[in-house]
């Protein structure tokens, strides 16, 4: 009865993720998790000792680390600067859209994706406004670039950063192998929005500014973008050592929260609170899987069969599943408790695969869904259309190179090999 109990709640709890609210109720995917794990605890299938047990600690502290450093940055004026910048330039709005997958694609690769796209977002589309273009093709670069670009490092995004931490996987050695793979997707990306909309992003009348709706600017301050462009390097450094990734993060993240200038309050506040908490339960109600005992069993199963997605077509087909269902990371997570030691092969392959394919469908991704959110609010709808129209082929051909790469660097396979599993 214990395990009947826990598998329905973990499959009413990603169905509901995937529907992305229940119907009658204004609840997302945390409130979901949340419910769940207060269902679980109520009724004595969980206890808070084994939410603590379950939560993987190292993976909460990194994402926290990465948000404080991101908060730096966004905090410092120095996004606001970059959206300034190439928002103005005189070239024309080819330019402007390169600029606008050059600059998402580097950044996402480094900051968190929630403060980058919350704070660039809504200068990206004023600027575009602001000169009398259609700003909808260069949301969905954005959000298409920061996909693509964060899929370049470990630190890139929250899955990433789980598969890094569990795995624990070298930092460069993903850079190596993921880096080629995100940059020709960023070019994919920029080539196919081009395409589409080159005949209609030309510039009309500009808006005036007092028109537009009112956008948090953050003046520019040198010296405080000095300090986190040092503390960014020290961290990248520190990846070359022994120290845990997660460790070196915090102790930047300490390093920068005693800040003259800014206040901690401030810093604190801009962290994503609701993801942290979205993890830590989706963590606590997956390792029930395991606790109930049937993880193993549902592992025993897949690799007797030889399902289990050791090779590229299973893994994509997994990745483009997920990532479009419920979420890249919730999707990471459930796969990790399932087969808790993968090859690493596998773990740097689902980072890659299941990032790039959220650029799929809108829902593919938070940085797809931030993005038309604040487009929206600014009178630039963003319709699931409109992003399906670049979006599949953007995430098709991208992920068409990635299986290329994976199968010529031997990282991974093109069809599952049986597995032996210790029980």
């Amino acid at each position: 009865m214990h395990a009947a109990i826990v598998l329905l709640v973990l499959i009413l709890t990603y169905v509901g993720m995937a529907a992305g609210r229940i119907a009658w109720l204004n609840v997302d995917r945390t409130g979901i998790a949340l419910l769940a794990v207060i269902a679980m605890l109520v009724s004595g299938e969980m206890t808070l000792d084994d939410f603590g047990t379950n939560v993987d600690m190292p993976t909460l502290a990194l994402l926290f680390a990465m948000m404080i450093i991101s908060a730096q940055f966004a905090e410092s004026g120095f996004i606001d600067f970059c959206a300034r910048n190439f928002t103005s330039t005189r070239h024309g709005t080819t330019v402007l859209l390169a600029l606008t997958v050059a600059v998402g694609g580097a950044l996402s690769a480094v900051l968190a994706n929630d403060i980058l796209i919350v704070t660039i977002a809504p200068l990206l589309i004023a600027g575009a406004r602001a000169r009398g273009v259609d700003p909808r093709p260069f949301a969905i670069a954005l959000a298409a670039a920061t996909n693509a670009g964060s899929a370049a490092t470990l630190i890139g995004n929250p899955q990433n950063m789980l598969l890094g931490s569990i795995g624990r996987l070298d930092f460069w050695m993903f850079v190596a192998l993921c880096g080629v793979p995100s940059l020709f997707a960023l070019a994919t990306v920029f080539v196919v929005v081009w395409l589409q909309w080159r005949r209609r992003i030309v510039a009309g009348e500009p808006v005036d500014p007092a028109e537009l709706p009112t956008v948090v600017v953050h003046p520019f301050d040198r010296n405080q973008t000095i300090k986190g462009a040092i503390a960014l390097v020290v961290l990248l450094l520190l990846f070359l050592t022994s120290l845990p990734r997660e460790l070196g993060a915090l102790f930047i993240a300490a390093v920068l929260l005693a800040n003259r200038k800014i206040t901690s309050r401030t810093m604190i506040a801009a962290v994503d609170w609701p993801l942290l908490l979205l993890v830590a339960c989706l963590f606590a109600i997956t390792g029930a899987l395991n606790q109930a005992g049937i993880a193993s069993r549902l592992l025993g199963f897949l690799a007797e069969h030889t399902l289990l997605p050791n090779g590229v077509v299973p893994l994509t087909a997994f990745s483009l599943f997920v990532s479009n269902a419920f979420g890249s990371l919730p999707g990471a997570m459930l796969l990790l408790q399932v087969w808790p030691t993968p090859p690493p092969g596998v773990l740097y392959s689902l980072a890659l695969l299941s990032t790039l394919a959220g650029n799929l469908l809108l829902s593919g991704s938070l940085t797809n869904v931030l993005i038309a959110e604040r487009a929206a609010r600014m009178g630039a709808r963003l319709s699931f259309v409109d992003h399906a129209k670049a979006g599949v082929p953007i995430a098709l051909v991208s992920l068409a190179f990635a299986i290329g790469w994976l199968l010529l660097t031997q990282t991974l396979p093109l069809l599952p090999t049986p597995v032996a599993i210790d029980q």
